[in-house]
């Protein structure tokens, strides 16, 4: 056999689930991959394979033997390893066992450190068949499996039922026996089009040997792409767009070994249905592609793929239409008897549902939202009496049978419903929006009234929680407090609104009353979300240090916190902000050390040295055309202004001895710091700036 070879390895098995089939194929690649490094066996390309029945891997030139290797061993020192008359020790014959050998055979290295008794081991590489089959073995092992299952009187315990095992190195079969399945050189073909063993003589011949011969697409990717533009194609044919969801698309091609497109129709009747409910039922249950008009209305068609080609494909369409339609017509009958309440009339039944046992009813805590949303949507601009009556009916659609029947319709459903009750637009909208951000990145609600109810809603669920003590701890967080901390930022400082964002807290805290048992509540809830904030910034290229010396001034706003943060930013690359910064580190550590009384201003009659008139002149300068643009939260003009005190503070710092032993002389000059301090504070505490030396 050459130096290399191609390499071989196939699990076949039953159905495995077609959730799990990518992240099967990418662990075992990725653990085989690192298995055959850890053995020191190089190799090329490697290509994985992954269809419903089988999990496999193609290695191109994989070394077929380890190289050899040498290693020298270091014993004992010699000056232990021999006694005064030259004899070995304990110590050397002991060495000398472990390397199986003699006392004679040892060599001796000489370091800076003394000299040694050494061993030069050689290791001959062993053959790549003998070290294959524990490499795979581990890495059937690392699979994220949850639950492993036996089959018949087997002891192997794998996800499905393993029926066969292809393992070739080159041309000849890698002999092992792996979870009860002997390695051979055959594999399978398509359960129907062509279910007898397919002999395998070369390892680069089997994706298309399989292809050709046994109507098996074995490459996952390449599966995807063809059920990808198959399903385009047939979407263009009715002059529709088919709904090429990543996740369906990904389970559709692990359900196909064999994959061709089938269109189907239904009933228009079934499209007075909110299309949601129609699109959910399709690609939940039945792993269809629905099909829109260019403007994004559902059409009364879709397509399915079938892993078969079948010479009578109508009788799958069939099927598939016969399928589909009582589903439908079960979503239309919860439409219509939902039809029959309006969402008030489901207020009552709200207060049989817990939210929490101790926080009470989900009418409770629509009660709480409503009342912090009218107060949102007053101090933001909104309509506060829509915004009061859209938190009332927040929750309502829950008790409809559509949402009963297809919980991801909430809040959808909310919408359709209202809209069918005759209530405002915007009402309407906001009752879908009240979920947003449903998921990291997802789109916000941008009516007034979403706005405010989204919010109300999970500030009154973050102080709730927290309030009984159930805060997320580790990566436990069952009331999914971060999620809900990340979309009440996302919507306060992406839409900037000026909320005082601790006032709205405290007034939870009131609204909750005597189901709270936690102290200093509202503190704690602004602390949590601060740390989520922090890592939104982060993800924008903010420094921690840059976050923090903003968070250490309080802002009372988080758009005025995002107007800060962006001004030191910019701040932080200009020529002066180290010497500034370094300055105002040395003039809180001064005041620090001082108990004297400070003064407002600094008294000009004291100033003894032409530095101090220079600083307090410039002051007096800058400081007025700052103040009135930090006022505006125009801080990074402000700063701009303000880093023309570099010169006058470093020559301060240069010429005048602030800590002199004359009281009033000190006092006053520590004034004068201080109120330089204050100027700064006014935006941040730049003392926190880790600025870089080659910006000065």
């Amino acid at each position: 056999m050459a130096d290399q070879a191609d390499l071989l390895f196939e699990l076949g098995t039953e159905e495995l689930p077609p959730k799990a089939l990518k992240r099967l194929s990418q662990s075992l690649t990725e653990s085989f991959i690192a298995g055959l490094k850890q053995a020191n066996l190089n190799h090329g390309k490697v290509e994985p394979f992954a269809t419903p029945r089988r999990l496999a891997l193609l290695v191109r030139d994989c070394d077929v033997r380890q190289p050899d290797s040498e290693m020298e061993r270091r014993g004992p020192a010699v000056q232990a390893a021999f006694d005064d008359a030259g004899n070995p020790t304990k110590a050397a014959e002991g060495f000398a066992r472990s390397c199986q050998t003699t006392v004679d055979q040892l060599q001796r290295q000489k370091t800076d450190k003394g000299e040694w008794l050494s061993y030069r081991v050689h290791s001959k590489g062993k053959p790549a068949e003998e070290l294959l089959p524990e490499i795979a073995t581990q890495a059937l092992n690392k699979l994220p499996i949850p639950k492993r299952m036996r089959w018949g009187d087997s002891d192997a315990q794998f996800v499905r039922p393993v029926h066969w095992l292809l393992f070739l190195l080159g041309d000849q079969v890698v002999p092992c026996t792996l979870l009860d399945a002997e390695a051979d050189r055959l594999t399978y073909g398509h359960r129907f089009h062509h279910p007898n063993a397919i002999t395998i003589y070369n390892p680069q011949d089997y994706a298309s040997v399989l292809q050709d011969l046994g109507y098996v697409i074995a490459d996952f990717e390449l599966r995807k792409q063809k059920i990808s533009e198959s399903v385009q194609q047939s979407a263009s044919e009715l002059d529709g767009v088919a709904d090429l969801d990543p996740d369906l698309l990904d389970e559709v091609t692990a359900l196909n070994e064999w994959p061709l497109p089938i269109t189907a129709s239904f009933e228009e009747r079934f499209l007075a249905v909110p299309q949601e409910a129609l699109v959910a039922t399709m690609k939940g249950n039945q792993k269809y592609f629905p099909l829109f008009t260019g403007d994004g209305q559902l059409m009364n068609h879709f397509i399915t793929i079938a892993n078969i080609d079948s010479p009578q494909p109508e009788l799958i369409r069939e099927g598939n239409e016969r399928v589909i339609r009582p589903r439908l017509a079960d979503a239309m009958f919860f439409w219509e008897q939902d039809g029959k309440k309006s969402l008030a009339d489901h207020q009552e039944s709200l207060k049989h549902v817990v939210f929490q046992n101790q926080l009470g009813s989900m009418y409770d805590k629509s009660q709480r939202v409503a009342e912090l949303a009218k107060r949102i949507a007053e101090e933001s601009g909104g309509d506060s009496e829509l915004a009061y009556r859209a938190g009332l009916l927040s929750r309502c659609d829950l008790m409809t049978n559509m949402v009963y029947e297809f919980p991801e319709m909430q809040g959808i459903m909310g919408r359709y419903q209202a809209q069918r009750d005759g209530e405002p637009d915007e009402l309407a909208q906001a009752l879908d929006e009240f979920y947003m951000p449903r998921f990291s990145g997802d789109q916000l609600p941008q009516t007034a009234t979403g706005i405010a109810i989204s919010l109300a809603e999970k500030l009154d669920t973050l102080v709730g929680i927290f309030g009984i003590g159930q805060k997320p701890t580790g990566d436990k967080d069952p009331f999914a407090l971060r999620r809900a901390a990340l979309g009440a930022l996302r919507i306060i400082r992406e839409h900037s609104l000026k909320l005082d964002l601790p006032a709205l807290l405290e007034s939870v805290v009131e609204s909750l009353g005597d189901k709270l048992t936690e102290e200093k509540l509202a503190a704690s809830v602004y602390q949590f979300m601060l740390e989520r904030l922090k890592g939104i910034y982060s993800e924008l290229g903010i420094s921690v240090d840059l976050f923090q010396s903003v968070a250490d001034v309080s802002p009372k706003t988080l758009a005025d916190f995002d107007q800060r943060v962006w001004a030191i930013e910019a701040f932080s690359k200009l020529p002066e902000a180290e010497s500034l910064s370094a300055a105002n580190k040395r003039i809180r550590n001064i005041l620090k050390k001082s108990n004297d009384p400070l003064a407002d201003r600094a008294d000009p009659a004291l100033y003894e040295d032409q530095a101090e008139h220079q600083l307090a002149q410039k002051m007096d300068e800058l400081a007025p055309l700052a103040q009135p643009l930090f006022e505006k939260g125009e801080y990074a003009k402000g700063l701009q202004i303000l880093a023309g005190l570099r010169e006058p503070v470093d020559n301060f710092f240069d010429q005048v001895m602030v800590m002199t032993d004359d009281q009033k002389i000190r006092t006053n000059r520590l004034s004068l710091l201080s109120q330089l301090e204050r100027l700064f504070l006014s935006v941040a505490d730049i003392t926190r700036l880790q600025v870089q030396e080659n910006q000065s």
